[in-house]
């Protein structure tokens, strides 16, 4: 059952949190912080909604511990990426295309943007925890999906960390382990943790929340992941439209056989 006093709960967390981050933004003057942050968003609304519960589920403890595991192993990779580097080109571009005043504007187009965004894609979360079906065949499912996905794109982070660690890398293609079947392992890791979370849902009752899996396959595929991310790099760099050649963009695949020297990257 939709319980709408936690989901306006959920809405007031989900503004607080990116507001907070922005002030933090101002001074140290790097809107790409926000990213940091995503996933905690997705944490503390977990956390609202497992504690407002006089009694807890063993669904929701598997969720909210789930969720945990993906929100803080993702937050602490984006920190640890970016600690010590200038902000992030994509905000670099919006805060050219947005000034004057990009400091105040960003709290609007990027900062609640997120809070908001991540409030109608925690759907599932509030279906699966506030659920009171007893666990199901769907929940083995969603629990071997939802892993599946965290570890994922886990291994393919850690690869492509790996490889930009290495000092003849410069300039080349990451096209081995992971991103030698799919050219995004982390966005097709982050598809299927999204699954996992809304069959949890789906075991529980909360049909009507696939709204945010759908919200977030067309963001990983059409607005923030590989869209933008492959918006201009193949004019930028020739050996990667190689890659797209051979290498399917998101959903895993036997790498084509172009019959060319590849630089790797």
């Amino acid at each position: 059952m939709f319980d709408l006093t936690l989901f306006v709960y959920g809405l007031l967390a989900a503004l607080l949190l990116p507001s907070l981050t922005w002030i933090v933004s101002l001074f140290k003057g790097d809107a790409s912080i926000v990213d940091s942050f995503w996933s905690v968003i997705f944490l503390v609304l977990c956390a609202i909604w497992f504690f407002a519960q006089e009694d807890t589920t063993t669904r929701s403890i598997i969720v909210f511990a789930l969720v945990a595991l993906w929100a803080l192993r993702l937050s602490a990779y984006i920190t640890w990426r970016n600690w010590g580097a200038d902000e992030d080109t994509r905000y670099q571009e919006m805060r050219r295309k947005h000034s004057p005043n990009f400091a105040v504007k960003s709290l609007f187009i990027v900062f609640l943007l997120q809070g908001l965004l991540a409030w109608i894609i925690a759907l599932p979360l509030l279906a699966a925890i506030t659920g009171s079906r007893p666990l199901n065949l769907i929940d083995a499912l969603a629990a071997f999906l939802a892993l599946f996905g965290t570890l994922f794109e886990s291994i393919a982070d850690a690869q492509l960390a790996g490889f930009k660690a290495r000092p003849d890398t410069q300039g080349r293609v990451m096209d081995t382990g992971l991103w030698r079947y799919t050219r995004h392992p982390n966005y097709f890791g982050e598809f299927c943790v999204w699954w996992g979370f809304y069959l949890f849902a789906l075991a529980a009752g909360g049909w009507w929340s696939i709204l945010s899996p759908l919200l977030m396959t067309f963001l990983l595929l059409r607005v923030s992941g590989v869209a933008l991310l492959e918006k201009d790099i193949a004019e930028r760099r020739p050996a990667y439209r190689e890659y797209i050649e051979r290498t399917n963009a998101f959903f895993p695949g036997i790498p084509k056989n172009t019959h060319k020297t590849v630089t790797h990257r």
